[in-house]
């Protein structure tokens, strides 16, 4: 089998995929991405980057779509060349989001073409006016509908699609729904789990270890899409409801979701100048490695997850998978995975006091939820790497035998 892997940020979402088909005998597995790529050992990675930006006098709501068509462009230019020197994928899977898909049938039209549909944008009932904090603009919403213009050529030029969630899946339009299937890629729950001696230095000279009071918060990037204003209003409350709360905060300061604040440099600065906090026991450690972060959530006592209803965050199956108590927003798709009392807890987004109430009981009270993070661990073995290569195996066989012919 001959799989061309398309991601902006390969390997992002396939790297599971990549790497064990990559080593499969039988399999050839290439991949194309931004010339910024991280690639992965082992797969043939082509890279590219678009010949020129949106150009700036185009309209505003249109700016996300000729972005699409320059990457779409410049991806087609790298795959007529490999084509011309003799390459023909048997099965394609790309994530479009980026436009990085739009002329693969006008390439290879004998290939069928699998769909990663991470999400369909709602201007209401998702992300977007969620938040009364920031409230839609007409423009937002225009904005939104404009760039769904390239979600729907991607549904309907694919054969198949998969997607993460069930919440995700019932967001794309119910016409396409029938050839989008559910299917998380999987996290690596055998490399995660709790150590009753685990450790976390930290920058300040300190240790943390697992069995003290220590809550926990992870982002990619620290922004209201993920609740980081609600986690820091909560904080007050919690510092000072138990004296001995050490909070470990990860993630950049940069903006993955949504926009930067207006009067700050960056949402930790803004909700630092707003709160007062006792920063010996708060501690920002920006982006870090993959081994501190396993520490992380290993000498975490409570978990805080927080998220508009969007994608789901891998941080979260992480966590669970590590044993950890998740108290998490009580908000789709984190209703997917977490049952409030039995595998978690859910508490309200916009209620700091309910989150501080919360976090405050699991710390000091840890054995009485010890059934909950064991249960967590359960629930995470479902969303497994092994699970994950099941499907999207499954998901390439099907999709192979329509292409020739076989129901």
């Amino acid at each position: 089998m001959k799989l061309l892997l398309l991601h902006q940020n390969f390997p992002g979402q396939f790297r599971y995929l990549a790497h064990a088909l990559a080593g499969q005998e039988g399999c050839e597995v290439r991949a194309l991405g931004l010339d910024s790529a991280p690639g992965l050992p082992g797969v043939k990675l082509s890279r590219y980057r678009p010949r020129r930006a949106p150009a700036t006098q185009a309209h505003g709501y249109l700016h996300t779509l000729e972005n699409a068509v320059l990457h779409g462009q410049q991806v087609a230019r790298i795959l007529l060349q490999q084509r011309r020197r003799g390459y023909r994928p048997d099965v394609i899977l790309g994530h479009p989001g980026w436009g990085e898909t739009l002329f693969l049938k006008d390439v290879f039209p004998e290939a069928p073409l699998i769909h990663f549909c991470e999400y369909y944008y709602q201007t209401q009932g998702a992300d977007a006016g969620f938040d009364p904090e920031f409230p839609m603009t007409l423009d937002d919403s225009a904005r939104l509908r404009l760039r769904n213009t390239l979600h729907l050529l991607n549904l309907e030029q694919c054969d198949w699609g998969v997607t993460p969630t069930y919440w995700q899946h019932s967001l794309h339009p119910e016409a396409y729904r029938g050839k989008i299937r559910v299917a998380h890629e999987g996290i690596p729950v055998n490399e995660l789990g709790p150590d009753p001696l685990a450790c976390l230095p930290l920058p300040c000279g300190g240790v943390l270890r697992a069995g003290q009071p220590v809550v926990t918060y992870v982002a990619r990037n620290l922004e209201p899409y993920r609740g980081f204003h609600s986690f820091m209003r909560a904080l007050p409350s919690i510092l000072s409801g138990n004296r001995q709360v050490q909070v470990v905060i990860v993630g950049g300061d940069g903006c993955s979701y949504g926009r930067l604040p207006g009067d700050a440099p960056n949402w930790r600065s803004k909700l630092l100048g707003e709160l007062s906090l006792d920063l010996e026991r708060v501690h920002f450690l920006g982006k870090v490695p993959y081994a501190t972060y396993r520490r992380v959530l290993q000498v975490s006592a409570v978990h805080v997850y927080l998220t508009y209803p969007f994608v789901l965050s891998w941080s979260l199956l992480e966590a669970m998978a590590s044993g950890c108590l998740v108290v998490g927003s009580d908000t789709a798709p984190v209703r997917e995975v977490i049952e409030d009392g039995r595998n978690g807890h859910l508490v309200d987004f916009f209620s700091p006091s309910s989150i501080a109430r919360r976090v405050l009981d699991a710390v000091e009270r840890p054995a009485a939820h010890w059934q909950l993070r064991q249960q967590a661990r359960v629930t995470a073995q479902g969303y497994s790497v092994g699970n994950g290569l099941k499907a999207y195996g499954q998901l390439l066989a099907d999709a192979l035998g329509e292409a020739a012919g076989i129901r």
